[in-house]
């Protein structure tokens, strides 16, 4: 087993939730936590019962205990429920499970693609998977990633009798960061999202817009006991039961931002390019005296990203118009 202590700093969840953070610190319960991952998963196939390969290494390292948070890589999710997928193109698979394109560039492996999959997710290559997996075949995420997490977590509840929690980890890359980090696509009994918002910070100020993404910041701390090529999957984190919850909760879905309060749905590039089309279309529908400058303007406002947007538009209304000073 390989395993980490983390302090925290001092804080924690909303009031109603559980004891203050004094209470809890005079309990020494929310300044450390632990993370362990067991040996023995090994490799992982369609039709395996993961649940009791899991709890089976679980219980050679002493099994689980109440308020353990079970962190389990998407990989083996999806391999054991038969996710992995005939695919000689894994440019296709990935464009079978493309919602939306969010942005596309050049890379020295090919094209990199950033898209919104039919989880709601926005990462590179829609989640498709071809390392670790046989030759000529693709490995999908989990249909729905939040049932796989509520499956393994009322199993694990049966068999060692206490209150756990299960997140479904999987890794990406984050917008303004270098560097890849592992995040939760799936969760059960774990507050996802702990609003703070209405409380005050240490100063007596209200907090306004801090709602801190749990979920997620469990799933991160696992990765780093687990690795990328350790063969461990899967973690426990002991010491955080105040985030472990009595019903499964409504899951990962939480922590998807959606589409109204997305400031950055496409890419840069694909604003502009959207603009000139947008532009083309104005000057050839309208022609130039009938547009009204403002009209843009009050356009490229809606767009995520708006200068690029609104430089795009005059450029296509000037190749539209076939005057280079309009637009």
């Amino acid at each position: 087993m390989t395993g980490t202590s983390v302090p925290l700093p001092d804080g924690g969840a909303r009031a109603e939730r559980q004891a203050s953070p004094e209470a809890r610190r005079a309990a020494g319960d929310d300044t450390r936590f632990t993370v362990v991952a067991p040996s023995g998963i090994g490799e992982i196939s369609p039709g395996d019962d993961l649940a009791r390969i899991v709890g089976d290494a679980l219980d050679r390292e002493g099994g689980l205990r109440e308020g353990d948070v079970v962190v389990v890589t998407s990989k083996v999710v999806s391999k054991a429920e038969g996710r992995v997928v005939a695919a000689t193109d894994r440019e296709q698979a990935i464009t079978d499970e493309t919602v939306r394109v969010v942005a596309t560039r050049p890379s020295p492996g090919g094209v990199l693609r950033i898209v919104e999959n039919r989880l709601g997710l926005v990462m590179a290559a829609a989640g498709v998977d071809a390392s670790n997996t046989p030759e000529g075949t693709v490995l999908l995420l989990p249909v729905d990633p939040d049932a796989s997490a509520r499956a393994l977590r009322a199993a694990l509840a049966e068999r060692f009798g206490v209150r756990v929690g299960v997140v479904v980890s999987d890794t990406a890359g984050r917008a303004w960061r270098e560097g890849l980090t592992d995040l939760a696509i799936g969760v059960a009994g774990v507050v996802a999202l702990d609003d703070l918002r209405g409380g005050v910070d240490s100063h007596g100020r209200e907090l306004s817009v801090t709602v801190t993404a749990v979920a997620d910041q469990i799933a991160a701390a696992s990765e780093l006991v687990r690795g990328k090529a350790a063969g461990r999957p899967v973690a426990v984190v002991r010491g955080l039961g105040r985030f472990v919850t009595d019903d499964d909760g409504p899951g990962a879905r939480v922590l998807v931002r959606d589409s109204g309060t997305d400031m950055f749905r496409e890419g840069s590039a694909e604003a502009y390019a959207r603009g000139v089309t947008d532009g083309r279309g104005a000057a050839g529908s309208a022609g130039a005296a009938a547009v009204d400058p403002g009209e843009a303007e009050h356009v490229a406002r809606e767009a995520g990203y708006a200068d690029g947007y609104r430089d795009g538009f005059a450029e296509g209304f000037r190749e539209g118009t076939g005057n280079p000073q309009q637009g």
